[in-house]
């Protein structure tokens, strides 16, 4: 970009005026505030409590107490490059650039700092400030003493800036909004727009991508009992309880997409995440998995039998304690990943009113136990193709992936095995003409497990191996074999 450009885009009077930017989803793309309490809760969430007395003496105090208790790692926050671009842009042709924040002053000038592009750096609790939340009228009135009306270019993102920005030179805002615009237009002030507004679609699509409806596949093992047990009569109730356990589910996979933020951003492919990429806010995030458990448990109460209500309401509870605590510990995190995979088949057979066959349970808890250690042995993978040693927020190291492939191997040749001890019960002579048949489920089963575990090995597995399944071409030809197996088991073949 020449010099002409570059005045062209901050103004021919570029060098008069300071440039004054706003912090929170302006030059940071989210909350820093909601990351500060998203972190604190995770790692002392006793400590939360002691906020509520700061909340109701105001914001400032508020803040400032937060900010005792955590200060957000400013190299892990998500810089905005269109803000980054046009504060180089105005720093070429001399202009001064400052950061001012109702966010803390601690965690402003922590960010400035990081980054290192600011003349200076005020948020909230500056001693220039006078101690006041330093957002929309009190903000404008601040900049308008200390530089004059006018005098001042502003770069903010929503209409708590509206005052800020009737008071500046230019404004410039961050993903504007047709009511945000006219809005301004009514005060006289025309917003100049730095990158591409989202449209509704876009918006959309990052909150379904938040909800992971791809996830939703593995709440199909819900009718797993009901077909075992040949009970065609259950299926409107394990249709209902697909549905329950997929809200349940994504309000957890916020949960812990919230929870796991720092660890996500520095994934390579988790980082595109919305919550880590900041297409949505924390805030969105909170409200969201609030109202999917409320409906959920509404649904649950008023359709299901209480036995269902009973085991996802523990499902709920062991998979927040698995996004807090389990799955940063050693072996407990696969064992309760497996555990969760069970609980829907166990699930299944409540909502129909069945009792679930000890030999499905026992095959699940080995065969999910190898997928969940093949899951985590696809990070493992990944992290040892980055250069990485240590699994940012899990107690693994790269140097474990072999351990974990013999675990995923044993697993599943042990799951098989079950079922090859099943074909020999009284049930199976019950439910089955020529059982007989179904012993080429065992022969296919090893194929497809040492299959899964040689392509994880070569860091093909990007995903959850179920979801791999659903999506794989040759893991599909292998279902419907196995289908094609069982039904032909049914019939007496004898001549």
């Amino acid at each position: 970009m020449t010099q002409t450009e570059v005045t062209d885009r901050v103004g021919t009077d570029a060098s008069a005026y300071p440039l004054v930017v706003d912090m929170d989803e302006t030059l940071v793309r989210t909350d820093v505030l909601h990351e500060a309490l998203q972190r604190l809760l995770v790692a002392r969430p006793m400590d939360v409590f002691g906020l509520i007395a700061p909340l109701r003496q105001g914001k400032a105090t508020f803040k400032a107490h937060v900010a005792d208790r955590v200060i957000v790692p400013a190299q892990e926050v998500q810089i905005n490059p269109v803000v980054m671009a046009l504060i180089h842009e105005a720093r070429a042709c001399g202009r001064k650039v400052v950061l001012v924040s109702a966010s803390e002053q601690r965690q402003v000038a922590a960010i400035a700092a990081n980054l290192g592009v600011f003349d200076d750096a005020i948020g909230t609790g500056a001693q220039e400030t006078g101690g006041e939340n330093l957002s929309g009228a009190k903000k404008a009135a601040f900049l308008a003493g200390r530089y004059g009306v006018g005098q001042f270019d502003y770069v903010g993102d929503c209409a708590t800036d509206l005052p800020v920005w009737k008071s500046a030179h230019r404004a410039y805002v961050v993903r504007t909004s047709p009511a945000l615009a006219k809005q301004a237009s009514t005060q006289g002030t025309a917003l100049i727009a730095l990158e591409a507004t989202p449209t509704n679609i876009d918006r959309a699509r990052s909150l379904l991508r938040a909800l992971r409806p791809h996830q939703w596949l593995k709440n199909i093992l819900v009718f797993l009992p009901i077909l075992a047990a040949q009970n065609p009569g259950g299926l409107w109730a394990a249709a209902v309880a697909f549905v329950l356990f997929s809200l349940t589910a994504s309000s957890v996979y916020i949960i812990n997409d919230l929870v796991d933020l720092s660890a996500d951003r520095a994934h390579p492919r988790k980082s595109q995440r919305p919550f880590a990429s900041g297409a949505v806010s924390i805030k969105a995030g909170v409200l969201m998995a609030m109202g999917l458990l409320v409906g959920s448990a509404v649904f649950s109460l008023w359709l299901m039998p209480s036995v269902f209500v009973a085991v996802l309401a523990a499902y709920f509870a062991v998979t927040v304690a698995y996004s807090f605590t389990l799955k940063r510990k050693l072996i407990v995190d696969v064992i309760t990943l497996a555990g969760l995979y069970t609980m829907r088949i166990i699930a299944g057979a409540a909502a129909a009113s069945i009792v679930p066959s000890p030999w499905l349970v026992a095959f699940s808890m080995f065969l999910f136990f190898g997928l969940a250690a093949i899951k985590r042995q696809a990070e493992l993978v990944d992290q040892a193709a980055s250069g990485k040693e240590a699994v940012p927020g899990r107690g693994y190291l790269s140097s474990d992936v072999t351990v974990l492939q013999m675990m995923a191997i044993s697993s599943g040749q042990a799951a098989v095995m079950v079922f090859a001890l099943y074909l020999y019960s009284p049930a199976v002579a019950a439910l089955y003409d020529t059982p007989e048949i179904m012993w080429l489920v065992c022969p296919i089963m090893l194929y497809w497990l040492s299959r899964v575990a040689i392509l994880t090995h070569r860091g093909f597995m990007t995903d959850d191996p179920i979801i791999f399944a659903v999506r794989d071409r040759i893991s599909q030809v292998i279902g419907v074999l196995l289908v094609l197996i069982l039904v032909a088991a049914e019939r007496d073949w004898a001549l």
